[in-house]
């Protein structure tokens, strides 16, 4: 394991300021609580078929995170050369809904729990911050972890007007945890668009490497951490948590 407090260090110089002081921990969903990507992929390559849209597998990790009428717009755009109404993009990302939903039911990652139970321990708000708007899943965190995780502190694709890669979504988790201030607040994500939505809006950004793509597309999307696992980030927790790389 590489030395945390450099890489906290760096942040901390990167934005000016003065220590990391976390009071929220920031969770995208797809990737990083579940193990739903692969399932996710194979929907949106079969539902846009059905469009006369190739997306490849590639294409579905690659965008994961954004708003699902944002992907299609843009898919369609790209493919088509037309422009779509978001009512007609929804129509199309229905059908990709349904099909995810005709999946067997995902599995939670290891360490998720466990750090967001360190993390409530140490002070922390628990926040999910996700580009889906499917109540389905919105049920299925609650049921997974209401002990930890109230409606109020899940922001999702109809909370904000601009997606992931923009930083409004983190924004409106860190609102929802009220707090003000972006060294305030740690944001676990899993891919490209995530990582910079999470750096945009200034927070320290830690990326877990659930899925096919290379470390460097993380570290190149501006992640202050990347690492294989989420217990890696149960084991550098406490470490993080401490306020011993300055004072605000």
């Amino acid at each position: 394991m590489f030395n945390i407090s450099e890489h906290i260090q760096s942040y901390l110089e990167n934005h000016g300021f003065r220590a990391l002081c976390p009071k929220a921990v920031l969770f995208d969903m797809d990737g990083v609580i579940y193990d739903s990507m692969p399932f996710h992929a194979k929907a949106w390559t079969e539902s846009m078929k059905h469009f006369g849209i190739d997306m490849k597998t590639s294409d579905a990790y690659a965008t994961e995170g954004a708003r699902g009428i944002d992907t299609i717009k843009i898919m369609v755009k790209q493919q088509r050369g037309i422009e779509i109404s978001d009512e007609e993009a929804q129509r199309m990302y229905d059908l990709k809904t349904k099909l995810f939903h005709e999946f067997p039911e995902t599995k939670i990652f290891s360490g998720v729990r466990e750090l967001m139970e360190q993390a409530k321990a140490s002070g922390c708000s628990i926040c999910v911050v996700t580009g889906s708007g499917q109540r389905p899943l919105i049920n299925r965190l609650l049921r997974d972890f209401g002990d930890i995780l109230d409606e109020e502190h899940i922001v999702s694709a109809y909370d904000v007007t601009l997606g992931k890669p923009n930083p409004d979504p983190y924004l409106a988790g860190m609102k929802k945890c009220g707090i003000e201030n972006p060294y305030e607040a740690v944001v676990i994500e899993n891919a490209p668009l995530g990582i910079k939505a999470g750096v945009s809006a200034k927070i320290f950004t830690i990326a877990v490497n659930s899925g096919p793509l290379s470390d460097q597309l993380l570290w190149d999307a501006g992640a202050d951490i990347v690492v294989p696992k989420m217990t890696d980030v149960c084991d550098m927790w406490q470490e993080i948590a401490s306020s011993e790389y300055g004072i605000v």
